[in-house]
This record gives C-alpha cells, structure tokens and sequence, in this order.
C-alpha cells in the first residue's frame, strides 16, 4: 500500500475509533454503503472527493482527510499501488438471506410452479410499463415475500431451487424498480441486494448484472453518485464475454448514466465513451445464437437513444438532446404515460438550456398534466427540477404563469 493510501485508512479508523463509531455508523450518518466505506479504508478503492469531505465533516478533521484523499487522487493510482475494480461480491447483504429453512411438513416445489411463477413475473414486468409504483408497490411485494418462502420453506430438486433463485432475482428487480418509483429508496436497496445474492447463488451473472445496474442507477439518482458510479463498473466488470448483447448495452448505458451524474469534465467524456460501447453492444445483438432473457425485451436501439437524450441534457447539450428527444416522444407508445412524462420533462430542461423557455414552459405544462395521474415519485421529483430549472426565466410571461400556477 502507497505512504498516502496507508495513512488515509489509518487516519480515519483512528477517528472512529476515538469516537467509538463503527464503520457502518459512519456509513448511516453519511449516507454511504458500508462496503463502500470498508473498501476505501482498506485500500482497495479510493476515496472520492464527496467521500473525503463528508469524513473530514463527521470526523472534524479540519480538512487533513480532504488533504490526504487529494493526494491519492493527484497520483491518479489506486491506494494499493494497483487498479483494484470492486466486484458484485462487496455488495451483497450480510448473512444469507436465503438460506434454507427446515420445517415440519415441507411439500416438494416442481417445474410447474416455477412456470407459473415465471409468468407472474412477467405479467409484473409488462404492468410496469402503463403502471407507477405506487400502484405496484402491494402486488410486487407480496409476490417477492410468498417466492422467498417457497424457496426456503419447500424442497425441491437442485434443478428446481435454482429456476426458484432466478426467479426470485428476477422478481427482486421489477420489486425493487417499483419501490424505488414508489420512492422507498431504502426497501428498494434492501430487495435489489436480496435479488443479487439469489442471482449470484444461483450463478446468473446476466441477471446479478441488472440487478446490480438497477441499484447503481437509484444510487445515480438519488445523491450517491460515487458508490452508484462503483455499482455500475463492477456489474460491467463481473459480467462475461457470454452475456447477450442486449445485456452488455444495459451495463454500458448505466456506467455513462453514473459517469453523467458523477460530474466534472473526465466523467463527461468517460460518459460519452460508454453511450458508444453500448452502441457497438447492441450492435452485436443480431449475430447472438441464444434468445436473451425475456427481462431485456425492453433494451433496444429506441431505449438507448433516449439515455443518449438524456445524458446531452445532463451534460447541457442541448442542440444534441432536443432532437433526440423529440424523436423519441414521437414514436413512444402513449400508453406508457409515467415514461412519457419522464422523457417530456428532459425535453423541457433541454428547451431552457436552448433558451427557449416558451415552448419549454409548453412542455413543461404537459409533464405536470400527464404526471398529476402517475403515482410515480420519479415523475414528482422530475417537476420539481422542471420548475426549479425554469424560475431563470420568470420574466417570460408564459413562464411566469406557469409558475404561478404550479410552484406550490
């Protein structure tokens, strides 16, 4: 380990030490994933600036954590002298929550329940796609729950425990999509972690990838931007050469979303290298021998243009984004209304940075329309950065009223 690395983890043990606070305190208080936190003071990730600040700040270190984090970052190499990528494995939960129960009169669990479930699953899925979380959320969890049990409470053939693994992963990621939604952003990560140990026992490392993309993009999105960026390179980092295209693309575009969202000039153009890699991934999905899971039915060229769009806006590109996103708006399904209002409130923050708060203030007017029936916390949250973005224009009349009656 580097003097700079070696000191940094020694530095901030001691702290917590002295104040006899345990790593995963600290990680509460600073809203951080402990494995996260437990990687970086071991010295197998280095510190990110926002990490090392909200340290100094809990620990009242007078910015010596700040100092010895930049000096790790200026030598542009890991506190282990070496590249270190994080894996799936740092992010499981503790324990196993799967493990088997032994019961009194367990009954044997066969293929056709497995193909029931399968379908549950998918019909789950598909209501996703015209249905918030807030609708959802009962259904899904009640699902997940009654599928974990018939696992561990039932036998079944090795065969027959690892279709219910998969399906227990699968079904912990359209859950844990839901409750995110729903903005239960902390049972989200509880159900995402459970549905990544399942996929991992259950050796679907396709699977244990989406799961692990779905948890960094809620982490992206909701201020946890250097563990979201982590998440995200480590799901592209397990996943293997056998991986659908399909699958491939998915990773990709969820690494240029945390770069995007990770900030600064390199992760812009680390952003844009990874919107071209899941380009070139999908590419590839004509010439795959096998069908890819049916999860991915909804990864195509139409999805990865729209994380295109909105990595432009994101980036304040707007001659980029604007076009994108009205082609995409013009062939999207009208059905889908939560995501209608997602892509239409990325094309209002594109049209202000276009300076054209008009017809920003015009689309705008229609993300509230469409989001006042979704009971979706992404669609709230999206008007409320809307609105916040568009007061720099309060001065043009449309906008103005538009304000006046929605600020509220």
């Amino acid at each position: 380990m580097s003097s700079a690395g070696g000191e940094f983890g020694q530095r901030v043990r001691a702290a917590l030490k002295e104040r006899r606070m345990s790593i995963r305190a600290a990680s509460r208080a600073m809203n951080y994933d402990p494995a996260f936190l437990s990687r970086v003071l071991a010295g197998k990730q280095l510190p990110s600036p926002q990490l090392a600040e909200a340290l100094d700040h809990l620990l009242n270190a007078g910015g010596s954590i700040m100092e010895l984090a930049a000096r790790l970052l200026d030598g542009e190499t890991s506190p282990t002298g070496q590249a270190s990528a994080p894996t799936l494995a740092d992010f499981l939960p503790e324990g196993d929550p799967l493990s088997l129960l032994t019961v009194r009169s367990p009954r044997r669990v066969g293929v056709g329940e497995v193909t029931d479930l399968q379908k549950r699953v998918h019909g789950l899925r598909l209501a996703d796609d015209v249905l918030a979380g807030g609708d959802l959320i009962g259904p899904a969890l009640r699902e997940l729950r009654s599928t974990v049990r018939l696992y561990r409470e039932n036998t079944h053939t090795q065969a027959v425990g690892r279709a219910l693994l998969v399906q227990i992963g699968e079904l912990a990621q359209i859950a844990g999509w839901i409750a995110s939604d729903a903005g239960r952003h902390e049972e989200a990560e509880r159900i995402y972690r459970l549905g990544l140990s399942a996929a991992r026992q259950a050796e679907d490392m396709t699977l244990a990838g989406n799961l692990a993309g779905s948890l960094a993009y809620q982490m992206s999105n909701t201020g946890r931007t250097d563990e979201g960026l982590t998440l995200a390179q480590a799901a592209l980092h397990d996943a293997t050469n056998e991986a659908p295209a399909k699958a491939r693309a998915l990773y990709w575009d969820r690494v240029a979303w945390a770069h995007t969202q990770a900030g600064g000039t390199e992760n812009a153009r680390a952003a844009m290298r990874a919107l071209g890699e899941a380009s070139e991934a999908l590419a590839d999905d004509s010439t795959d021998i096998d069908e890819p899971p049916a999860y991915l039915y909804w990864v195509d060229a139409g999805e990865l243009q729209v994380m295109e769009s909105r990595v432009y806006t994101e980036l304040r590109r707007p001659l980029r984004a604007v076009p994108l996103l009205r082609d995409v708006l013009d062939q999207y399904d009208a059905t889908h209304t939560r995501e209608m209002a997602l892509y239409l409130s990325w094309l209002a923050i594109a049209l202000a940075d276009a300076n054209e708060p008009e017809e920003a203030a015009a689309v705008a007017e229609r993300v509230i329309r469409i989001a006042a029936d979704v009971a979706s916390e992404r669609t709230a949250e999206r008007v409320r950065v809307v609105l916040a973005r568009l007061q720099e224009y309060d001065d043009v009349p449309e906008v103005a009223a538009l304000l006046a009656d929605h600020t509220a």
